[in-house]
């Protein structure tokens, strides 16, 4: 924390008062000259979004970031504090941080007029030069810019023609700071037109007080596509006055959703010590959003949040944990039979369209899971034929055939010890795995062995029958007739 002082020792120290622009542009400069990473935790946007922000920031832009949900647009804006100097010196008791050398509160003004050299200085760390405003639509130019105070007016014994009578809003107190306005269709067009001279000249008006407060702010806004939302459009004359538009995006592989998963998710360094979570379950669990994106049922422009997989990474964990709890074991694995604990991230977290409303939530999330399944299960093995020719033997003919006079049941609440020995009584099982995924550790095999099972459900060879429990593996049509259908 620095310590108060005077506006002489202020200029004594040989501080330059910098607008917020400067800060930005000089220390976004001296960490690309130090080779230092600028934006921390922004994977997948090196060579798209972050160089144009770079440029919007070097042109002095205020910034409108477009996207789909999800594509980390406000931790982009929350990102830029790290660029701001570390302090700030205000002129002490100023509700809108007026600088020493500028002020432009009726405050400030005074109160450098009177004491001169010997204002008191205070200063205000960067992490609160954030502010940051939800766009709904009952916001009034009230909360923004500011309105009349007649309880300060009565308690001062000040007309209404004073100007300290005024209560600032939010955007003048963020004066010298980044301000952050999230969905900005969704602020009504009467309320969008009150920042046009914020924007352009710094002026604001309240109640018809005429200010000239060249107001110093980093303006960042947010918003979905228009074509999405259907709430409401930006107006043009407010888009005309926002200098840069940089569209987001999600990740386009599965390395750069898996580091955001491994980012975000809020998963304990115990839970991490205990619990493996194998490569092949996490691009697994990627590969869902990717065929959620790409799905005939989910709403495209609606888009499918990184916050999906994140919510499910934590249900994954979760699950096993549970595992851990109730068998009281020390470690455990996490599973294929885990991924059903996932349904509910993703029925919350993905829009249907008609088709996908008709099949059912759960059954769509099903089905993307089905899809996932079979994606990285191709990466592994050899693709399974929908036709067998008589006589000539496939690579999962023998798994086939010892399900003839054999079944399996896969339990949730096994311990690992238990669950490997199950899974590893299919011998023909094994040698699949042995010929395709020698290299794997022994957790990671037991999951391909499920990921085999798996798709040959999903491809009609065997058949799968869930309860609150287990999951039983048997040959096609013995389920249906003990079970039921799936």
């Amino acid at each position: 924390m620095q310590e108060e002082i005077t506006f002489k020792e202020l200029k004594d120290s040989g501080y330059t008062d910098k607008t917020v622009n400067q800060e930005l542009q000089g220390n976004l400069i001296a960490r690309i000259k130090a080779k230092q990473n600028v934006f921390e935790g922004l994977w997948g946007y090196e060579d798209t979004v972050v160089p144009q922000l770079k440029k919007a920031i070097l042109a002095g832009h205020h910034i409108n970031l477009l996207g789909l949900r999800g594509q980390a647009k406000t931790k982009i804006a929350r990102s830029m504090v790290d660029l701001l100097d570390e302090f700030m010196p205000i002129v002490k008791g100023s509700e809108i941080n007026d600088s020493p050398f500028q002020p432009i509160s009726k405050f400030a003004r005074d109160l450098v007029a009177e004491l001169g050299e010997a204002t008191p200085i205070a200063w205000v760390h960067r992490s609160d030069r954030f502010f940051e405003k939800l766009a709904t639509p009952d916001v009034n130019v009230s909360d923004l810019i500011g309105d009349i105070d007649p309880i300060k007016a009565a308690t001062l014994k000040l007309p209404y023609s004073d100007e300290r009578v005024l209560h600032y809003g939010m955007i003048p107190r963020a004066n010298r700071s980044i301000f952050v306005l999230n969905e900005l269709p969704d602020l009504q067009a009467r309320i969008q037109v009150s920042l046009f001279n914020i924007l352009q000249e710094g002026d604001i008006q309240i109640r018809g007080f005429q200010l000239r407060m060249p107001l110093d702010i980093q303006f960042v806004f947010t918003a979905n596509p228009e074509d999405y939302t259907n709430r409401g459009s930006i107006v043009t004359p407010l888009k005309d006055r926002i200098g840069s538009q940089i569209f987001t995006h999600y990740p386009k592989s599965i390395e750069l959703a898996k580091e955001i998963t491994e980012q975000e998710a809020n998963i304990s360094d115990e839970d991490k010590a205990t619990i493996h979570v194998s490569d092949i379950a996490k691009n697994l669990l990627e590969e869902i959003a990717f065929e959620a994106r790409n799905s005939e049922y989910v709403d495209a422009k609606s888009g499918v949040s990184a916050r999906m997989t994140i919510s499910a990474m934590e249900n994954l964990v979760a699950a096993a944990k549970l595992r851990l709890i109730e068998t009281e074991s020390t470690n455990t694995s996490l599973r294929l039979v885990d991924f059903a604990s996932i349904i509910p991230s993703i029925t919350g977290k993905i829009e249907l369209v008609y088709e996908g409303e008709q099949e059912g939530a759960d059954q769509v999330a099903q089905l993307l899971i089905d899809k996932a399944v079979i994606t990285q299960f191709e990466k592994i093995f050899p693709s399974i034929p929908k036709l067998e020719k008589e006589g000539v033997k496939t690579t999962y003919t023998d798994i086939v055939e010892w399900f003839d006079s054999n079944y399996i049941e896969l339990n949730y609440t096994a311990t690992d010890t238990e669950f490997h020995k199950n899974i590893n009584s299919i011998k023909p099982l094994l040698m699949v795995i042995e010929e395709h995924a020698p290299q794997l550790e022994k957790e990671d095999q037991a999951f391909c062995m499920e990921l085999v099972l798996w798709a040959l459900t999903i491809k009609n060879k065997l058949d799968k029958a869930e309860n609150n429990t287990s999951i039983k593996f048997d040959s096609v049509g013995i389920n249906q007739f003990l079970y039921g259908s799936n």
